[in-house]
């Protein structure tokens, strides 16, 4: 393998967790913004509502050397209602949709991290293509629904196959399929 273009080179080993550093914050709108206006063409200029003035950003994290690198993946949580939770802007990189687990890694630590805060429902809006994973995950179909013009399904998470997390800031490094996650 060849180091001399730094691009050809994608680690697989990924931080987990929520967003809180300037350059993290930075890096979850300017992800939104390449997934959400430029490639799906949902928004004009960008994706931002009243919801991210309430939410909490979570980020899957590149990392390089071991250090944390860029944000390659994105999701928001906040509180609907009380013991109502929904997740909502879930985004890869198209670079890294072929990784394969990060939107499930943070759709993990979305519904963890609303079970831990006293969560008793967990929804979500999901675009259609991504039902299958949601199924996987143990997410059942509520109903059908348009969002922004685009066809969606609600979704409810079932809360028994998530544990409660108290820190979602310490998070956890998801690693390449031959080693092991840590939390």
């Amino acid at each position: 393998m060849s180091f001399q273009n730094p691009h050809a080179f994608m680690s697989p080993d990924f931080i987990i967790r929520a967003a809180a550093l300037p350059w993290e914050l930075k890096g979850v709108k300017e992800l939104r913004r390449q997934v959400f206006v430029e490639e799906q063409k949902i928004f004009d200029l960008h994706d931002r509502d009243a919801i991210d003035d309430i939410a909490m950003p979570l980020a899957a994290i590149s990392t390089f050397a071991s250090e944390a690198d860029a944000i390659v993946g994105t999701v928001r949580i906040h509180q609907e209602h009380p013991r109502i939770w929904r997740g909502s802007r879930l985004a890869v990189s198209h670079t890294h949709r072929r990784m394969g687990r990060l939107g499930a890694e943070l759709i993990r630590l979305a519904v963890c991290t609303a079970h831990g805060r006293d969560c008793d429902r967990f929804l979500a809006q999901v675009q259609m293509q991504n039902v299958p994973l949601f199924k996987r995950l143990h997410w059942a179909s509520l109903r059908e629904i348009e969002v922004h013009g685009v066809p969606h399904m609600e979704m409810e998470a079932d809360l028994m196959w998530y544990p409660a997390i108290s820190d979602p800031f310490a998070g956890w490094k998801t690693l390449s399929p031959k080693r092991k996650r840590t939390l």
